[in-house]
Formats: C-alpha cells, sequence, structure tokens
C-alpha cells in the first residue's frame, strides 16, 4: 500500500535558520558599541565589511514568509487565516517583551547604543499590540519593525484569502502589488506608501511566486513575476547598503547575495531539495522566530559583559553569543510556543464561530486537506511554517 505524501520542504526551515543567524550576526559585528565606545568594526576590522551584508537575511525572511503564508492560507477562511497567524506570532512575542524588559532591567546597556531603557508603561502595553509603530512608540526591542512589515503584508494578503486563495487571484495579486509599489514611490503620499510597503514588497511576491511554482509547476508567467521581483529588490538594494556603518557598503556584493537567495528558494520551490528530510532542521526553522525577537538587545548584553570581563577575541563572544541564544528561542519554542500557540488558535477560531479546518498531525508537522493540487504538491507544513 502506498500513500501519497507531501514533502515538509525541511530544506525551508533550514534556509529560515540562516536568515536568522545571519541578521544576529550582522548585529553583533556592525554596530552598537561592544565596550561603550568602540564599534565591533575597531576589533573585527575585515570581518564586517562580510559580516555588514547579514542584513540580507531580513530580505530572505520576507520572501521565505511569502512563500510559506502563501502555502498555509491554501484552503483556508480568511478567520482560520488570521487565527493562525495571531496564535503563530502573538505567545512567543509577549513572552519574548517580557524576557527582554526583565533582562535589560538588570544589565541595561550603556554608551554609544542608540536604545531605549526607559518604557513607560503605556509604551509597554502599546508593545504588546505589536501596533508600536504606527502609533509612534518606541520599540522594546528594535527588531520588532520588521512585525509591522509582516503585518502589513497579511492584511494585504488578507484580501486574496478572503475571496479564496487560488491560483490566478494570487498571480493577480502579485501583479497588482508589484505595480502598486512601483508607483508608490512617485507620489507624495504617506498613506499609500505604508500600505504597499515598496521597499519589501518584491520579497513577498518572489515568495508567493516561487510557491505557486512549486503547487502547480514553473510557467513563463510565474518566471516573468520571479524575474521583475528580482529587478525591483535589486533596485531596493542600492538604499538598503546605505546603512553608514563608518565606511561605504558596496551594493554588487548585496546583488550577489539576494540573487542566491533567490537561487536556493527556486531550488526548494523546485523539488530539487525534497530529498533534504532532516528532523533537527524543522526544530531548528520553529526557533527563528523567538530567536529573532531576543537575539539583539539580550545578545549585545551578553557580549559586553564578556568583552569587560573575559580575555577572549570579539570573534569568540560573537560566535558564542550566536550559539549561546538559541537555549532561550528553544524553551521559548518549547515551553511557550508549542502549549500556547494551539491553544491561543483554538480559542480564536471558537470564538470566530469557525468549523474546523481538517488537519493530520504527523511528526510535528501540519498537513492541511485541500484537495489535489494541480502539479507538485501543496507542500506539508512544519510547526515553523504554520
Amino acid at each position: 500500500m502506498t500513500t501519497d505524501r507531501k514533502p515538509r520542504l525541511a530544506a525551508l526551515d533550514g534556509l529560515r535558520l540562516v536568515a536568522a543567524l545571519s541578521v544576529a550576526v550582522f548585529h553583533y559585528t556592525t554596530f552598537w558599541a561592544v565596550d561603550g565606545v568602540h564599534t565591533p568594526a575597531y576589533y573585527l576590522p575585515q570581518a564586517s565589511r562580510v559580516t555588514v551584508y547579514g542584513f540580507l537575511g531580513v530580505e530572505l525572511f520576507f520572501m521565505i514568509s511569502g512563500f510559506a503564508i502563501c502555502m498555509s492560507s491554501w484552503g483556508r477562511s480568511l478567520g482560520h487565516f488570521f487565527a493562525s497567524r495571531a496564535s503563530r506570532l502573538y505567545p512567543a512575542y509577549w513572552i519574548c517583551i517580557v524576557i527582554t524588559l526583565a533582562v535589560t532591567s538588570i544589565f541595561p546597556l550603556g554608551g554609544y547604543v542608540p536604545v531605549n531603557d526607559h518604557f513607560s508603561l503605556s509604551d509597554i502595553a502599546v508593545n504588546f499590540t505589536m501596533l508600536q509603530y504606527p502609533m509612534h512608540v518606541p520599540d522594546v526591542d528594535n527588531v520588532y519593525w520588521t512585525l509591522w512589515v509582516e503585518l502589513r503584508f497579511y492584511l494585504l494578503f488578507g484580501l486574496v484569502v478572503a475571496k479564496g486563495v487560488s491560483y490566478r487571484r494570487t498571480v493577480i495579486f502579485c501583479g497588482v502589488w508589484m505595480v502598486a509599489a512601483a508607483v508608490s514611490t512617485t507620489v507624495n503620499s504617506t498613506v499609500f506608501t505604508m500600505v504597499t510597503v515598496p521597499q519589501f514588497a518584491p520579497c513577498f511576491v518572489a515568495g508567493i511566486a516561487m510557491y505557486l511554482m512549486h503547487r502547480f509547476g514553473a510557467n513563463p508567467l510565474l518566471w516573468g513575476i520571479v524575474g521583475f521581483s528580482w529587478l525591483m529588490n535589486v533596485h531596493s538594494l542600492s538604499s538598503r547598503v546605505q546603512i553608514k556603518p563608518g565606511w561605504h557598503v558596496p551594493l554588487w556584493p548585496a546583488v550577489l547575495l539576494i540573487t542566491l537567495g533567490y537561487a536556493i528558494l527556486l531550488l526548494i520551490a523546485l523539488g530539487k531539495t525534497d530529498r533534504i528530510t532532516w528532523r533537527w532542521l524543522t526544530v531548528a526553522g520553529a526557533l527563528t522566530f523567538p530567536y529573532y525577537l531576543l537575539h539583539q538587545r539580550i545578545g549585545y548584553i551578553l557580549i559586553r559583559h564578556g568583552q569587560e570581563h573575559l580575555p577572549v577575541h570579539l570573534a569568540v563572544l560573537v560566535a558564542a553569543t550566536v550559539l549561546i541564544m538559541l537555549v532561550p528561542a528553544w524553551l521559548v519554542y518549547r515551553f511557550v510556543e508549542r502549549p500556547f500557540g494551539p491553544r491561543l488558535r483554538r480559542a480564536l477560531t471558537s470564538g470566530l464561530n469557525l468549523p474546523t479546518v481538517p488537519a493530520q498531525r504527523n511528526s510535528g508537522s501540519l498537513h492541511l486537506e485541500t484537495g489535489p493540487p494541480a502539479h507538485r504538491g501543496g507542500g506539508q507544513l512544519t510547526d515553523a511554517n504554520r
């Protein structure tokens, strides 16, 4: 007897981990003063010129998000879509706010570190909503800015989900969004720019188009969407490299790296990595969200204290911190996300009076029964990609 099992896309989880680690290395080796006076480039002059491109992990995150959200929303109602997103993000986000506030209160950072260590209760309360950016409230941790980008993507893609996700509607969405994002750079409208997310729209569109390739097979139209998104991404990179770390950041390595990211995600989409089924990648992918939320301020505290009290080179401190931060990320995943995410999802589903989505649990994965796809299969969702 044979069964038609969809691949779990473990390689997608591994790519998520690569994106998270690259952002962490970028933060640890580029800007904030590690000794209260000097930036990491003072101690790592050559390495910093390479690790500075770790900021591209954000673009990679958004590409993966486009792929994963399109995959997870197929066959779901709008209510199920938002219940899934809220239950995936908020439990880890809430506890990471608490952990970050606790650690930074006990070990405050000072000296050439552009962060606010003093938050009012109202500031903290607004942070718990994840809407601090549009309300002009400071983030508890600087990395939270990307969450507002993600939320806008969810709201936009929710328009497709509301009508029912299909190949045709999704392709139209990609085309309209890219055109709107391009137009927004020429009009003087803050609201239109906020809605269209012009800087990162190409990343999400690329991921969505690649998922359509994965599900239905590649065709000239989808290749065209991916190609146009790449061109728009290259244009956006010209401003992204203007981060002024203390030296000129050349554009060409960023273009090379974003192209590599496209190539790897395309390999995943086209099934070239289906043989990669290492189970540890599933866990690694699940750790990326809490890791990203916790790594910056707490990681810098570890590096700062290590720099002051341990006779080791900064490169060793950075490498150790990158690995050490996996521990609290795993704890959040194991004791917060796994038990409370499903509970919140059930509560929201019940509160919205939604029917239960048929699902099959298999080794920590969620397999949505949405009917046979037209081509390869929809892929199997891991905990990291729900």
